[in-house]
């Protein structure tokens, strides 16, 4: 089998008991960075082979993996932190399992998206995750000028290093509509910054943000098409 297993987005008491007992009984764990997952790990004091398994070397590990399945192999595929496969290599492993007939399940867990949205006062009952923004500017800005006038909210990640720059563009895109930031969710320094794209843009200028973002832009009012 291979399992699909959340892991903890900050807080490490944010991990499911199942999660605990699979990452303690298969046979190896595929892991994003060997480093972090081995502190996870090491944390609830699980001794596992660890194999890196990453953008750059999915493709190659892919064979790998699919011949341990084969063998009755357990495996456990993690994140640095959060859901797997969620803007994080892992698809293309599962499309070759299922190619392949082998079995594959998902164990729910933290999910820095999820956690996001549950936090926010914005309005999103319905929304579109983006993954992460473009890095060329004109390519983030077509983006945001197509979803703009969408009714339903837009989430995104964003790095500490291109919150000033993708800021700056979400004002020239979207003015005012207020915009949320949340920030080291479930750490010590949690914050969820709710303003419109100028404000966030002065408060992380002279604030330099740390850690990964999830920002929330909420979708046009029915009523402003017609302005």
């Amino acid at each position: 089998m291979l399992y699909l297993v959340a892991t903890p987005i900050g807080n490490l008491e944010d991990i499911t008991l199942r999660a605990v007992r699979i990452l303690g009984e298969v046979d190896l764990i595929l892991c994003e960075d060997t480093r972090k997952t081995g502190l996870l790990l090491q944390h609830f004091n699980i001794k596992k082979p660890l194999i890196s398994f990453f953008e750059h070397n999915e493709l190659r590990k892919i064979p790998q993996v699919v011949e341990g399945l084969k063998k009755e192999q357990n495996i456990a595929l993690v994140s640095s932190a959060g859901t797997p496969t969620i803007s994080d290599p892992g698809y293309k492993l599962i499309r070759e399992c299922r190619k392949q007939n082998l079995p594959v399940t998902s164990l729910p867990g933290a999910s820095s998206l999820i956690n996001a949205i549950a936090l926010t006062s914005l309005p999103h009952e319905k929304f579109v995750f983006l993954g992460y923004l473009p890095r060329k500017k004109s390519a983030c800005q077509r983006l945001l000028e197509e979803v703009k006038g969408w009714e339903v909210t837009v989430v995104f990640l964003e790095s500490p290093y291109r919150l000033i720059k993708s800021l700056g563009i979400i004002r020239e895109v979207f003015g005012n509509r207020k915009v949320a930031v949340a920030r080291e969710m479930t750490k010590k320094f949690e914050e969820i910054r709710e303003a419109s794209p100028g404000d966030l843009l002065a408060y992380f200028s002279s604030k330099p943000p740390k850690g990964e973002m999830v920002v929330i832009i909420p979708g046009q009012e029915p009523a402003e098409r017609h302005k």
